[in-house]
């Protein structure tokens, strides 16, 4: 889809409005202290704290500026003035909205010790329901080991890992000290299967088991055994952990052979070594993530490049099921007082509800946005939208569609814009191609209706 040219400009407050606001400030304020004051006190102006004239002053200058710091006026008050802020829990659960900073500054916290407590990173995507630690220390990292260890064996009658953002079955095995292909059987997963932060994984079989032996520390291989190792080109759809089962390595020795980590992201037609292998497959075969071409069309090598490292990106992920997708669009569209129909027949028409799907143009996501449009849409909601983001790309696909019904002669037009822009609608009328569009999409508000 191209971008609509006429995106929507946002206005500031007169400023008469501004001075209003501005007088009202502290008359509230200081309403408050005058309770303290006798019914007969004579009346005569009052002396303004120091700490609240401040607090006065960085207001009314924020005002002017158009722009307000949430947190200045409560930090420049004095402490019998400043609102209550409530404790934080030990464990605090996700809900539809929530982000990092957002929670820590309700319980004023420190947004980066509430990602190290949890082991996440500033781009890292919460889930709702999802549980985080707002309360102890981060673990801290160990000293290595004097000799190899073994990691604890699954309990003989079998464990229950609650899967964490970030992990994978291939990082789980090797955590329990257990194999990729053991957990897959116990839990009825295959290599292609995704799973979800909260979700629950089985560790062992429930029949009682012997505790492997400490493997013996394994020399470092000479250089002659390092010119015999084999190479591997990624292919579309590989994983490390699904590599090295295929070449019968440990994950481990993979990521230690190329200097990778548990959560580090490859690409199509990245080389791998793989430790003692051979040389599988040339790199001529290697197919991208996403093609070059569609319909007939080849699109521009950067902006491809650019489709396949977020494609990349997804296929790394955790991402919500088509089903939950479906959800989170509706619920979007009510939110955003848009018919839920009309943004469901949207996401089916352009990605069937996958969050994974890019295209050879860089559309990406459910609403199939692509960046251009996707910062369009972040002006039209007043803040920074991330395409990558469940939430956020679905918010975007809707913020688009509500635009083009308001500026659109008639709901045809406003969807054709959706797909062939509305400027180039207004222009050249629509495109047979076009026609067709606007025809499945009203076929599939009707179904969603």
């Amino acid at each position: 889809m191209t971008t609509p040219r006429s995106p929507k400009q946002h206005t500031r407050p007169s400023l008469p409005m501004i001075a209003a606001t501005t007088a009202a400030l502290p008359a509230v304020v200081l309403s408050s202290l005058a309770i303290a004051q006798p019914a007969s006190a004579e009346s005569r102006p009052r002396a303004v704290p120091a700490t609240l004239a401040a607090a006065i002053q960085a207001q009314e200058a924020a005002l002017k500026a158009g722009v307000i710091p949430a947190a200045s006026v409560s930090t420049a008050l004095p402490a019998s003035l400043r609102p209550a802020q409530p404790s934080a829990p030990a464990e605090y659960t996700i809900a539809r909205g929530d982000t990092i900073s957002g929670i820590a500054g309700r319980y004023g916290l420190n947004t980066n010790d509430v990602l190290k407590l949890n082991n996440l990173q500033p781009n890292t995507i919460i889930y709702p329901g999802q549980k985080i630690k707002l309360t102890g220390s981060a673990p801290a990292p160990s000293a290595p080991a004097a000799t190899p260890q073994a990691p604890a064996p699954a309990s003989s009658a079998g464990s229950v890992y609650t899967v964490k953002s970030g992990d994978t079955l291939g990082a789980i095995a090797a955590r329990h000290g257990v194999k990729l292909s053991e957990v897959l059987s116990w839990n009825g997963l295959n290599m292609n299967s995704i799973i979800y932060p909260g979700q629950k994984i089985k560790i062992g079989s429930g029949q009682a088991q012997a505790p492997a032996p400490a493997p013996a520390a394994t020399p470092a291989p000479s250089p002659a055994q390092a010119a015999s190792s084999g190479s591997y080109t990624v292919k579309s759809g590989d994983t490390l952990s699904a590599i090295a089962a295929k070449h019968g390595v440990k994950l481990s020795d993979i990521l230690a052979a190329n200097k990778l980590t548990m959560t580090s992201v490859i690409f199509p037609g990245n080389k791998l070594a793989i430790p003692g292998g051979s040389s599988i497959q040339p790199a001529a075969s290697v197919t991208p993530l996403v093609p070059s071409s569609f319909l007939g069309f080849t699109y521009p090598s950067a902006v491809v490049s650019s489709a396949n490292q977020n494609k990349a990106l997804l296929n790394s992920s955790p991402v919500p099921s088509r089903e939950q997708m479906k959800s989170i669009v509706a619920d979007t569209a009510r939110r955003m007082g848009v018919d839920p129909s009309l943004a469901l027949a949207f996401a089916y028409q352009e990605s069937g509800f996958d969050q994974r799907a890019v295209s050879p143009a860089n559309a990406i996501g459910t609403m199939q946005v692509i960046p251009t449009s996707g910062e369009w849409a972040s002006d039209l909601v007043g803040r920074k939208l991330n395409l990558l983001d469940p939430y956020d790309n679905a918010t975007a696909g809707v913020a688009i569609i509500r635009q083009l019904i308001r500026t659109s002669k008639d709901l045809d037009n406003a969807i054709a814009g959706y797909y062939q822009g509305q400027y180039s609608v207004s222009k050249n009328g629509m495109f047979d191609d076009t026609k067709a569009y606007v025809a499945a999409i009203k076929a599939h508000k009707k179904n969603f209706s």
